[in-house]
């Protein structure tokens, strides 16, 4: 028996949800997946996510929602994160004894595990390791298949930890920098890449407004956090896991442009 898993990385703002949406139905056709995991922690104006944008995207049919370091940036997050059952935040990451950093879900008889882990290198707000912190959440959630969102800056940490657990996980994303690496691998018995990338604005920087980014950094001036209002592209990976065997058996990168890119 085999479980194909959609993982769709990093939603940027309005046009990053709007590109997911609009993709989503031919997604579902082309892929025919029967797990949807997305990252929506820029998902707000590129800040966070409300619980509005948490409502729409599982009614859209996402079966479990992860975060990372903006996780916080809206207020409104503390008034729903506890009742958001499928919503999973970074398990070392500061605040901490807030939402829940892993979420079980049952599909055919099994339990498969999404766990949120946070990266230390060039990373603030971290609250321990991440090696220790996945130890300590396949103690505490045990489940048949693992699947795990590493939201890390450094392609070496995320190296380490795919080879720290690629015999006891079953797939590992990285997500945070935005930029889709082209290193999609299975590794012992883990599917892996290094960042699964951005649905979010494809001209901009990291989906930010490129002119205010120019302002902000060579000219130094005072800027908002401007979303691109350009057109989004999507990214992710399917990947397809052999739930006898307990190990990945192909990863597949995904990644849609707009149409004048």
């Amino acid at each position: 028996m085999q479980l194909r898993v959609l993982f769709i990385g990093d939603i940027v703002g309005k046009a990053g949800r709007t590109v997911f949406f609009s993709q989503l139905p031919a997604l579902r056709v082309k892929w025919n997946y029967d797990l949807l995991i997305v990252n929506a922690e820029n998902s707000a104006h590129g800040k966070g996510i409300t619980s509005k944008i948490y409502d729409e995207l599982v009614a859209a049919g996402v079966d479990c929602v992860t975060l990372g370091n903006h996780a916080f940036s809206k207020d409104n997050i503390y008034s729903f994160i506890d009742q958001a059952h499928r919503l999973v935040r970074p398990a070392n990451m500061l605040p901490a004894g807030i939402g829940q950093p892993a979420l079980i879900i049952p599909w055919q008889n099994h339990r498969i595990g999404v766990y949120n882990i946070y990266g230390n290198i060039f990373m603030d707000q971290a609250d321990g390791d991440p090696y220790t912190a996945m130890d300590h959440l396949l103690e505490q959630y045990p489940s048949d298949i693992r699947i795990v969102d590493i939201h890390a800056e450094a392609t070496s940490e995320k190296y380490l930890f795919m080879n720290r657990f690629k015999d006891r996980v079953q797939m590992i994303v990285g997500t945070h920098t935005h930029i889709q690496t082209a290193d999609e691998q299975i590794n012992g018995c883990c599917a892996f890449i290094c960042d699964v990338g951005m649905t979010g604005p494809y001209k901009s920087i990291l989906g930010r407004d490129t002119d205010e980014v120019i302002r902000h950094v060579i000219e130094h001036e005072p800027t908002r956090y401007t979303i691109s209002d350009n057109e989004a592209m999507l990214c992710g990976v399917v990947t397809d896991i052999d739930i006898d065997a307990g190990r990945a058996v192909s990863i597949q990168r995904i990644q849609i442009r707009p149409v004048d890119c």
